[in-house]
């Protein structure tokens, strides 16, 4: 679920929410999720945050100590409880729950068929291998035209795949790579260094304003509202079978994606379904 736009609606929820607040405990309910094998949970523990920030799909919780790098991965996420708030009834089962001396708690959790969430305690956060790999963030002033032709270049990778490549553009996942493409009208399938220029200069806007759009949209959504009000949003991603709302056709899935991944082909590929 989590791509840049819903962790950077986190990373501001936390940012008001929780700095300020002491961490009383951490709580561990799957070990795997622990990174740090050499530094425990309670070095944290007394320790007061003083910030929050966002690599990609990550969140660091800065405190007067070490920081608390968490990773979302593709399917984790978190909620917020005040002391005295009940626990919901349809909330996953919690892979780490950080408590706080006024009561207050931050649970995470992974709904992924395999582990993917992960929590580092860390003095510095960008260098860790995770975030020390990542590329560019497509939201700021650093990814230019210039940075994405480096990118994509010559690339002989298919356009889903690289959107994703967290190691060429950080924070896209399946959701909206998909709606990427679809503005940009380009096949899911197509190679990066086929693209023509003016190709180029559609991916580039479509990255922009796709991501752009998304980040305003999730800003100050309640957290355990973001899921839902992202699948809303979604043109053709989760779309299989209806109407697309620029032509009309049926969306459909991309094939090999196993119903994960969905595209037009008449806005996509000249109304010609990509073979299976």
């Amino acid at each position: 679920m989590p791509e840049s736009p819903e962790v950077d609606a986190l990373a501001g929820f936390l940012r008001a929410t929780a700095t300020g607040r002491v961490i009383a405990g951490i709580e561990l309910e799957e070990f795997r999720a622990w990174k740090s094998r050499e530094r425990r949970p309670e070095q944290l523990h007394g320790r007061r945050v003083t910030g929050v920030r966002r690599f990609g799909k990550h969140v660091a919780l800065d405190t007067d100590g070490p920081s608390l790098l968490i990773g979302f991965g593709r399917a984790g996420w978190a909620r917020w409880r005040e002391d005295g708030d009940p626990e919901p009834d349809d909330a996953p089962p919690a892979i780490a729950r950080i408590g706080f001396e006024d009561g207050a708690e931050l649970a995470v959790s992974d709904a992924g068929e395999w582990l993917s969430l992960s929590l580092t305690v860390t003095d510095d956060p960008t260098s860790e291998a995770s975030i020390a790999k990542l590329g560019p963030d497509p939201v700021s002033d650093a990814f230019t035209r210039e940075v994405f032709d480096r990118i994509t270049g010559r690339r002989r990778k298919q356009l889903k795949a690289l959107l994703q490549e967290q190691e060429s553009l950080s924070g896209i996942g399946n959701a909206y790579s998909d709606e990427i493409l679809h503005v940009a009208k380009l096949a899911p399938t197509a190679h990066a260094a086929a693209l023509t220029e003016d190709e180029r200069v559609r991916l580039f806007a479509a990255i922009r304003e796709v991501l752009g759009s998304a980040f305003v949209a999730r800003r100050d959504i309640p957290i355990d509202r973001q899921k839902a009000e992202k699948v809303a949003a979604m043109r053709v991603h989760g779309r299989t079978g209806e109407p697309c709302p620029v032509c009309g056709d049926e969306v459909r899935d991309v094939p090999g994606s196993k119903g994960n991944a969905q595209y037009c082909a008449t806005c996509q590929n000249g109304g010609v379904p990509l073979e299976r």
